[in-house]
């Protein structure tokens, strides 16, 4: 329970793109800039993903990077989230329906929170991060995480 305090006060995202067109990703980074100034909530973003507690996944997620993107999140430490950024890694955006693409990364790893747009503002970004923080707040996101398993 301490480590959730942690992650509320200073949460460390990694970013994994799994395929995307490039949008989410600059919308992403430019998240993260002085500009929108994450520090001020304490973000900051990991150096590796055995440091990260939040994963934030950006592009429709296909076969060959659902098997990497489950690789990553089995290697992040308990407890760990995911934001799922844009309309493609939310439910796979134009890409629904390809031989290759699995439809959204909750059909690989448990999604926390869903930033919907293609691509979704620095803004709407932030806010999906600090909807997270909130929720590990309260403590709703935990009580549903361990009666998951």
């Amino acid at each position: 329970m301490e480590r959730v305090k942690i992650i509320r006060l200073s949460p460390w995202l990694v970013h994994f793109n799994t395929g995307a067109c490039n949008g989410c990703d600059i919308e992403v980074l430019a998240a993260l800039t002085p500009l929108y100034d994450p520090e001020r909530f304490g973000i900051k973003l990991a150096p590796s993903i055995r440091h990260g507690d939040i994963l934030v996944v950006t592009g429709a997620v296909t076969k060959k990077a659902g098997e990497r993107l489950k690789r990553l999140y089995e290697q992040m430490p308990e407890p760990k989230f995911v934001v799922a950024v844009g309309a493609c890694a939310c439910s796979g955006g134009v890409f629904a329906g390809s031989y290759s693409v699995l439809n959204g990364a909750d059909n690989v790893i448990p999604v926390d929170v869903y930033i919907p747009g293609c691509p979704p503002r620095p803004e709407a970004i932030l806010d999906g991060i600090i909807m997270l923080l909130e929720k590990l707040k309260s403590g709703k996101i935990v009580e549903a995480k361990a009666q998951r398993g």
